[in-house]
């Protein structure tokens, strides 16, 4: 990575994403947790909890190097993804829950964020190892995350108008500023890329369709609604790539290109297995009034 790239677009990039999420959160939205409390603490076990563990077993299985394991657990480990509000809403999911989810998963990662890098440095790169996330580089992640967020939601809260104006634009320039980070990280690791997509490409799409498939079937068996199911899934399935790309390539914190690949990689495709988790809501949620009303006819 070129050191421009590393110290002033990627860093940029993920203040703009975190800026655009505060944007659209309130103090309120993390009170919402009361609203739906089982579809908060279901999702956020998914994503916390079993997909790490989903991650670990996954990446075991592979038998994936050890740098891109570290890379493929950050990525688990990221929180949800800015676009998660998008698809969800495309889905028919209920987003005022990824607002909540995103909210509260946002300050819940600075912790368990670190805890579970530094378990995964330990274990794939052994305890002697130099990389790590500690207590000083833990506060970095803290300004990566949620010092935008705040500045976000301080807007929100001292101007609304602004703030309602401010937010599509910084959408498209997030989206915009992160294909142009993917590209970038693409052709100036063209060699490394080319070995991540042989050997991650097919693990990223696999993980993201087991974080949509958790995020979707769990609550669903836990009796959580439709929509919340819905927005669940989408919110655990897309994970923010830019935090885990930042987090791997900053030099004052991880300092290591190919720890960022799983996270680049993913960004690439996630998309294509989210698009289809889309396209299959979309297409069922048309049947279920006429599957309804064929049993209620049934019944009379």
């Amino acid at each position: 990575m070129g050191d421009g790239l590393v110290t002033l677009a990627l860093p940029a990039a993920v203040g703009i994403v975190m800026l655009g999420l505060g944007l659209t959160l309130t103090v309120a939205d993390f009170a919402q947790v009361a609203r739906f409390p089982r579809a908060v603490f279901v999702a956020l076990g998914c994503q916390l909890v079993l997909l790490p563990l989903v991650c670990f077993g996954l990446v075991l299985a592979v038998d994936l190097k050890p740098e891109l394991a570290v890379g493929m657990m950050l990525l688990a480990a990221a929180p949800g993804g800015p676009l998660s509000n998008l698809f969800s809403h495309l889905a028919g999911g209920d987003v005022a829950l990824n607002i909540t989810l995103a909210a509260v998963n946002s300050v819940i990662s600075v912790v368990t964020l670190p805890l579970v890098v530094n378990l995964s440095v330990d274990h794939f790169l052994g305890s002697s190892s130099e990389l790590g996330l500690q207590a000083d580089k833990v506060a970095q992640v803290f300004a990566i995350v949620l010092v935008p967020v705040a500045i976000g939601m301080l807007i929100r809260r001292y101007a609304p108008d602004r703030a309602a104006r401010a937010e599509p634009r910084v959408k498209v320039v997030s989206l915009v500023v992160l294909i142009v980070i993917i590209i970038g990280a693409a052709v100036q690791n063209g060699s490394e890329l080319r070995e991540g997509l042989t050997s991650v490409a097919p693990l990223a799409i696999l993980f993201c369709l087991v974080s949509l498939g958790v995020g979707y079937w769990v609550p669903k068996l836990a009796r959580v609604g439709e929509r919340q199911a819905i927005a669940s899934a989408l919110e655990i399935g897309l994970h923010n790539g830019a935090i885990a790309m930042a987090i791997a390539l900053s030099p004052a914190l991880l300092d290591n290109a190919e720890m960022a690949l799983p996270a680049a990689v993913y960004g690439l495709l996630a998309f294509i297995p989210a698009g289809l988790f889309v396209a299959w809501r979309v297409r069922r949620a048309p049947a279920a009034p006429d599957r309804a009303a064929r049993e209620v006819a049934a019944r009379g």
